[in-house]
């Protein structure tokens, strides 16, 4: 007879795998890193195969561990659909703000994989200034918020992810001409990050001029790639390629940030997607 696959030892694999970290996916499963690592030692114990390499660090899956990833996530959906099936009711959405400067390029993968994770999750999702999406959140109109602070302040009751540091960054190749004043790439007002770049550039005495106004993370690196001037912008927002300025282009020392989670979700499959988006974002702080 074949060995039978256990459910937790595959959703410990994937977790594994997607975060790099027997830590994450620990967080995410609300379990010790001891209780992962067996999971995961009885699940190769029972296929006769290594799945995983372990060093201090790094995680990285064997080819065998490779070929049972996709299929352990097939087998993931199908059990948590044929869950969600039974159900007395359908499960209410949550509501999530997120500052794309807290996530940046990472959301719209981290977001697939929850879909993928979690078939029966509905998730509505509020892209905005950290600002608006804080005041949205004490107010009720959504259940949860991920917020990019700028500076050691955060707000009270929230849960510190990870800290961050804002820096200026340009297209590779831009050049900022003695003289000139710099083309500022940045979000409209109110925007705290944007009242951090001209506080600093007027402290330091450099002239600045306004190059490019966004609506977005996404419209202001889609600025910077076309060469229009500098942007402010968490580490965690930039995209590869961006070419991060210093101290011998005359700029001056940018504000700590913080990532920090707001939430009043009690519901267990609600709370297990925050959990995920979580860890996911601590992950990833390369």
């Amino acid at each position: 007879m074949k060995p039978a696959l256990d459910i937790d030892a595959l959703r410990a694999l994937v977790l594994v795998a997607d975060y790099r970290s027997f830590t994450r996916a620990a967080e995410a499963l609300e379990a010790t890193q001891a209780a992962i690592s067996l999971r995961l030692k009885r699940l190769e114990t029972r296929l006769g195969r290594r799945l995983l390499e372990r060093t201090p660090r790094l995680v990285q899956l064997t080819p065998d561990g490779a070929a049972l990833l996709a299929e352990a996530r097939h087998v993931l959906a199908a059990h948590d659909a044929a869950l969600a099936a039974l159900e007395a009711k359908p499960q209410r959405p949550l509501l999530l703000g997120v500052s794309d400067q807290a996530v940046g390029a990472q959301l719209p993968g981290l977001l697939a994989q929850l879909r993928i994770r979690l078939p029966g999750l509905r998730l509505e999702v509020r892209i905005g200034l950290s600002r608006d999406l804080s005041e949205a959140f004490d107010a009720g109109r959504i259940d949860a918020a991920i917020l990019h602070h700028v500076g050691k302040k955060t707000s009270r009751g929230a849960e510190l992810l990870l800290q961050d540091r804002l820096g200026w960054f340009a297209a590779p190749g831009f050049e900022w001409r003695a003289g000139e004043p710099l083309p500022l790439i940045a979000l409209a007002p109110p925007c705290i990050v944007r009242a951090s770049a001209i506080k600093a550039l007027d402290t330091a005495k450099i002239r600045w001029s306004e190059s490019f106004t966004g609506g977005g993370v996404g419209a202001l690196t889609a600025a910077v790639a076309a060469g229009l001037g500098v942007a402010v912008l968490g580490r965690r927002a930039r995209l590869p390629g961006m070419l991060e300025l210093t101290k011998k282009q005359r700029l001056p020392e940018l504000p700590e940030t913080a990532i920090v989670l707001q939430s009043r979700v009690s519901d267990p499959v609600l709370s297990r997607a925050l959990r995920e988006i979580a860890s996911a974002i601590r992950a990833d702080q390369s």
